[in-house]
């Protein structure tokens, strides 16, 4: 046998080494739960949007909504929107058989017995009408004083695009969200005019200016709403990284972009600081700082609870979520039965459920072990979400104190939604007034959809210079 190696690692070492090793193994062991928590996170445990989960299967169950037990398609009572015979056709084509196909005899003078009809619906050739302005200048034959007649408003160039192309060119623009090159291409097929890009700018510039009054107007009474949807998203200006923010109630939208995400913005934008009413979000900490009431989306809960359920497997986040989406059901109950609100004992029994739940989530989720470096804990995903279950319990559960708070925050989600859509179609603005234009008319449109205009009626009457106000 040989002889220890007397010039080897003494204990004292050997317990540093180890206590190293060990800090290491319990780091990377947590380094890979986070990764795995990251690769097992999707659009129905996370707030990551569908077109991220790529193009496998779905996860199951896709949507948080249950099924309703009604067959997909239209409903029973549904009117339906098919083809019916108009009674007052634009143009009848009579077709009458010349010879008979028996005997091969003329039928010019044979008495017609049955007609069948079949109507074609379809679209006029599209094509460009001018209408030309002539002022007249006429001499008065009593006094000699030359009278020159004035062209009708908005007729203010020798030649120029009517209010209806104009508010054409904005549907594509703003609300079908076509780029320039494309809506130019579009024109130049359908209607055989080249229009360039600067023009369809020149268009919008105009729109944006026209409804400073109308935006200001949807601000005012955004700051009066009861209950204020609001979220923000990025947007690229320039190649640099902005945020668009959007508040909006049931008949109004409001969109404004800053290269701010939190405080500084919200207060450039002016209506979260003179709003007294609820705000509904996620649960941004900018939003936190104004004495308004809040409600938090419980959308974003109802996710967050199904990824700790399925990522640690703790049952008390699916006990949590079936106790949200059962409040849920029973408001909805009592809203048809129009109550102003759930009976005292029901509410105090959802209460004692809710507190339970957030003590067996706190068992299962301790607080961590202090490091003994500087700086906060991280508390890790779950706990985050216990404590935060907690700490905002009455902005979680202000939906089931005030039946005019919504359950979640899917209003606004819906409104910013669309410009996500116009980043993937039209790709970011170039300046900080493209951005501005398009959040001031995509607003309006949105406030008027809501209250059922049609969009092309408002956006002529916007380049008439006679702008349809949303209602207020």
């Amino acid at each position: 046998m040989g002889m220890p190696d007397v010039n080897g690692p003494s204990y004292e070492e050997l317990l540093a080494i180890n206590r190293s090793q060990y800090e290491l193994i319990v780091a990377l062991t947590a380094r890979v739960k986070e990764l795995e928590d990251r690769l097992g996170k999707d659009s129905h445990n996370s707030s990551k949007p569908p077109s991220s989960d790529g193009l496998g299967k779905k996860p199951s169950p896709q949507s948080q909504r249950g099924k309703s037990g009604r067959r997909s398609g239209g409903q029973h009572g549904h009117p339906g929107r098919t083809l019916s015979f108009s009674e007052t056709p634009d143009e009848v084509i009579v077709h009458t058989p010349s010879a008979c196909q028996g005997c091969g005899a003329g039928l010019e003078a044979a008495p017609s017995t049955e007609i069948r009809r079949r109507q074609v619906f379809d679209i006029p050739p599209t094509s460009l009408i001018v209408t030309e302005h002539r002022a007249e200048t006429r001499c008065c034959p009593e006094c000699g004083l030359t009278n020159r007649a004035i062209f009708p408003t908005g007729v203010d160039s020798p030649v120029q695009y009517g209010s209806r192309i104009q508010a054409f060119v904005a549907y594509l623009t703003h609300y079908q969200l076509l780029p320039f090159e494309r809506v130019s291409s579009l024109l130049s097929h359908t209607v055989g005019i080249s229009v360039s890009q600067g023009t369809i700018a020149n268009i919008t510039r105009r729109a944006s200016n026209i409804l400073k009054d109308v935006e200001s107007g949807i601000k005012t009474a955004l700051t009066s709403a009861g209950v204020l949807h609001c979220d923000e998203t990025g947007v690229r200006i320039g190649g640099k990284l902005n945020w668009l923010h959007v508040a909006g109630t049931p008949s109004l939208t409001f969109y404004a972009s800053h290269k701010n995400r939190g405080r500084a913005a919200l207060d450039h934008i002016g209506i979260l600081s003179a709003f007294t009413g609820t705000a509904m979000h996620d649960g941004w900490s900018a939003y936190r700082v104004y004495p308004c009431g809040h409600a938090l989306c419980n959308s974003h809960h109802l996710r967050e609870l199904t990824a700790v359920e399925e990522q640690y497997g703790q049952p008390w986040a699916k006990d949590m979520k079936d106790l949200l989406l059962e409040i849920k059901h029973s408001v909805e109950l009592a809203k048809q039965a129009d109550a102003l609100q759930l009976h005292l004992f029901v509410k105090c029994g959802f209460e004692a459920r809710y507190r339970a739940n957030l003590k067996r989530a706190y068992d299962a989720n301790p607080p961590p072990t202090p490091t003994g470096r500087r700086g906060r804990i991280k508390q890790g995903p779950a706990r985050s979400l216990v404590l935060r279950l907690d700490e905002y319990r009455p902005s979680v559960l202000a939906f089931m104190y005030n039946f005019t708070v919504p359950f979640d925050n899917n209003l606004a989600e819906r409104d910013i939604r669309m410009m996500k859509t116009k980043q993937k179609v039209s790709g970011c603005f170039r300046s900080n007034n493209g951005a501005e234009a398009f959040c001031r008319i995509r607003g309006y449109i949105s406030s008027m959809r809501k209250q059922g205009y049609n969009v092309m009626t408002v956006l002529q009457s916007v380049f008439e210079n006679k702008p349809i106000a949303p209602a207020t």
